[in-house]
């Protein structure tokens, strides 16, 4: 007998993947959370119904939406994470030298738990003595902080159930007054493609200009997510993504990235057209 998982993209477009093994499953207090075994994609979680990571291509998600601001402010020191309870966004932080403490809130303890037993490859640095972890709410947690965090990444799931808050815009403004003065938020961006995931793209990039001076979005190109492109959005106070960009530094550091380099830095923010004016509207 095959065993297939099958993730419902749209009414009309599926995905699926063929399954070794399910070799964890759990409702926890806030979600469903499923890890697969399978033949092309190797171990897979999925959070209700939805593939979040996979160990084919996780590294791309997980370079893009860390090394973009690490290598605009050279000097980030203390980071807030938000989400992320696989680890992968922890691990690729902790490749940087400047790199002195992290603090990681996750809602959902089960999905750290469960990453650390199935997904060594994402989870290995999350008991590192710079990490400290917060099992709560991370809207709640960046209330009334100011001038703390040198870069704080939002590293959420779609804007429905637990994640729906970190796309607000008091959450946005939360995290405005908790950065430095030439502090970055990276948050998780969205699709272009899909009516779903467009919409919710369009109304996080119009909230975070309401609040930032300089806010873009980037592109990164991942197979296993609806349509395979999707995006971060770059927000900050001081800093531009591309002109503040230190080509140098990250050549310093020599980190034999798989998917990110100088080249995909810039190209990340050179946008399609369709994309420009979806961002217009």
């Amino acid at each position: 007998m095959e065993l297939w998982y099958t993730e419902v993209q749209t009414d009309n477009v599926k995905f699926s993947m063929r399954v070794k093994e399910t070799l964890f499953t759990k409702k926890s207090e806030f979600q469903q959370i499923d890890i697969l075994d399978t033949y092309d994609f190797g171990k897979v979680l999925v959070i209700d119904g939805w593939t979040m990571i996979t160990e084919k291509d996780e590294f791309i998600y997980h370079e893009m939406i860390t090394h973009v601001p690490l290598t605009v402010n050279t000097n980030i020191k203390n980071v807030l994470v938000i989400g992320a309870g696989d680890g992968g966004t922890v691990r690729e932080l902790l490749r940087f030298p400047s790199i002195e403490h992290i603090d990681m809130v996750e809602l959902d303890e089960e999905v750290v738990l469960a990453s650390e037993k199935f997904l060594p490859f994402t989870s290995c640095k999350l008991r590192d003595p710079k990490v400290k972890l917060y099992f709560q709410d991370g809207i709640k947690f960046v209330e009334g902080l100011e001038n703390k965090y040198d870069l704080i990444i939002v590293d959420s799931t779609d804007p429905i159930g637990p994640g729906e808050g970190l796309f607000t815009l008091d959450f946005y403004k939360n995290c405005y007054k908790a950065l430095t003065e030439n502090g970055i938020l990276v948050n998780q961006g969205e699709s272009p493609y899909y009516d779903m995931n467009k919409k919710e793209m369009q109304r996080a990039n119009k909230k975070l200009k309401e609040i930032f001076p300089i806010c873009e979005v980037y592109q990164y190109m991942i197979p296993t997510y609806p349509s395979g492109h999707w995006f971060f959005g770059f927000a900050s106070k001081t800093l531009h993504p591309v002109t503040d960009y230190n080509e140098e530094y990250y050549k310093s550091l020599n980190l034999e990235d798989q998917y990110y380099n100088e080249e995909i830095h810039k190209a990340a923010f050179a946008l399609p057209n369709y994309v420009k004016n979806l961002l217009k509207e």
